[in-house]
């Protein structure tokens, strides 16, 4: 009895529909639709094609994730009015209005105005308000689109992160940087579609949040869309070197010989996730030669370092990774997601955001910088933002110098630029306390089919059917592409 044979001879119900599907049905599609709908992955080829309706102004993204929340009435709503309003309790109006509180202020006996202490002003033509915290961001208003009315439903990290990027609370949905790649393909055969990079955050007070893969996974997706991260100390890849003694030509022969048998497997099973090995395979032996050449920055010109600041040079910091960034788009990579934690003032927050900032502000200003004198920035998309706000009242005690603030998902900020959005436009209004939207509000399904619309592809077209349903990143709840912001 050999049981590798027995098991890889042995075929169920599953299995059996799997090896019909891609037998009789490709069949009938090819019948159907003609020879071309059969140059890829069938199904997928003609969900992505039916989902290209569109002219395309982004080719890549690059998204800087605050991961934590940043406060949009300490960066960029400013609410001058509650000054006169300091320490007075807010709990009739957060009764009135139906705010749901999180374990961590709902025994509070009140819940005082913490107006902001940080001083605003008014930048570039469009007179965008931003705060003393981000002096760099400050200089590029004019290239910035601002939306001051993003809303959600999620008020805690986990299921808001979720949403945010990949467009549902429940975990194991495809990620936004995965629906890229498997709508628009790759640029570059020797590195991945959808590369994931995670910055350190300077200050050891931070209240940092955990976040894991499903954030940058594939999903119901073709493995080979999930995100790959690149490490930002040490190796970019765990052991993408070659062992001592093993050169190319004997890896690649080596690769050879495994693929073989790993075709042999998936002829005799048909498990779809045997292709995805091989691919990952091929990738990781391309990425033996591309990634040293990439994570080296020693060839940069010293005027574009200069921009970053000498933080660009430490490995793992926000600014190192925003030039990393750019080399990887500028390569090919169709979207970069840059994840920064450290963003949840509970308590101390005028130190702690203030880190925070210092960490983010000059390195997203030169990476815009960056991209514009390349020649970069008007087909890629750059998005700055959390994944939700912070409320008026302060948590905890309430000083003339410090506070704290809770989460707050019915308004918060983010920015865009680039790739087919306005330059120097403010999008959005909410009322005095910062609480509700008073004008054009964007749920983050609006801004999903945003994103995918200035990259060419229909939110309601791009869909795998998986588990009886056509799965999307807006899901199935009503949403729409946000034509104000667009160029």
């Amino acid at each position: 009895m050999n049981d590798i044979l027995d098991f890889n001879g042995a075929i169920n119900r599953r299995q059996f529909f799997r090896k019909a599907g891609f037998g009789l049905g490709v069949a009938a599609l090819g019948t159907l639709l003609g020879e071309s709908a059969l140059a890829g992955e069938a199904a997928g080829e003609v969900a992505r094609t039916a989902a290209a309706k569109i002219a395309p102004k982004a080719k890549r993204i690059i998204y800087l994730s605050m991961i934590g929340a940043p406060s949009q009435l300490d960066l960029f709503d400013h609410k001058p009015g509650l000054t006169k309003r300091f320490n007075q309790d807010l709990t009739s109006f957060l009764k009135e209005s139906g705010q749901r509180l999180t374990g961590m202020t709902s025994g509070q006996s009140l819940f005082p105005a913490a107006p902001s202490i940080f001083k605003f002003a008014q930048h570039g033509k469009g007179g965008a308000w931003i705060s003393e915290l981000l002096p760099w961001t400050a200089k590029m208003a004019d290239d910035l689109c601002i939306i001051k009315s993003m809303h959600t439903e999620a008020i805690n990290h986990e299921p808001a992160n979720q949403l945010m990027y990949t467009g549902n609370m429940q975990a194991g949905k495809a990620s936004m940087g995965s629906w890229m790649s498997y709508g628009l393909g790759s640029l570059n055969k020797d590195l991945p579609t959808f590369a994931v990079l995670h910055a350190q955050h300077s200050s050891p007070q931070s209240n940092v949040q955990a976040i894991s893969a499903r954030l940058w996974g594939a999903g119901f997706l073709p493995g080979q869309h999930a995100g790959v991260t690149l490490r930002t100390k040490g190796d970019p890849v765990l052991y993408l070197k070659d062992a001592p003694g093993i050169d190319r030509d004997l890896r690649r022969k080596m690769l050879d010989g495994l693929g073989q048998l790993n075709r042999m497997s998936y002829e005799a099973v048909g498990d779809p996730e045997t292709q995805v090995r091989i691919q990952q395979y091929e990738m990781a032996f391309r990425m033996q030669a591309s990634v040293p050449e990439l994570s080296d920055l020693s060839g940069e010109p010293a005027s574009v370092t200069e921009m970053y600041g000498k933080e660009v040079n430490v490995k793992g910091s926000f600014a190192h990774c925003a030039l990393l960034a750019r080399r990887l788009t500028e390569r090919g990579v169709r979207f970069v997601q840059i994840f920064h934690r450290g963003w949840d003032q509970h308590g101390d927050l005028p130190k702690d955001l203030a880190d925070q900032c210092r960490d983010i502000d000059r390195a997203s200003w030169a990476l815009i910088q960056d991209l514009k004198q390349r020649g970069m920035l008007d087909d890629t998309l750059v998005i700055w933002g959390g994944e939700f706000g912070r409320t008026v009242y302060s948590q905890g005690t309430l000083t003339q110098t410090n506070y704290g603030r809770d989460h707050h998902p019915r308004a918060f900020t983010i920015w865009m630029a680039g790739g087919g959005v306005k330059p120097g436009f403010v999008l959005g209004e909410t009322d005095e306390f910062s609480f509700n939207i008073t004008q054009d509000p964007v749920h983050i399904r609006d801004l999903h089919a945003t994103v995918l619309h200035l990259v060419g592809l229909d939110h309601e077209r791009l869909h795998v059917r998986y588990q009886g349903l056509d799965q999307k990143l807006t899901g199935v709840e009503h949403a729409k592409v946000v034509k104000k912001v667009l160029a």
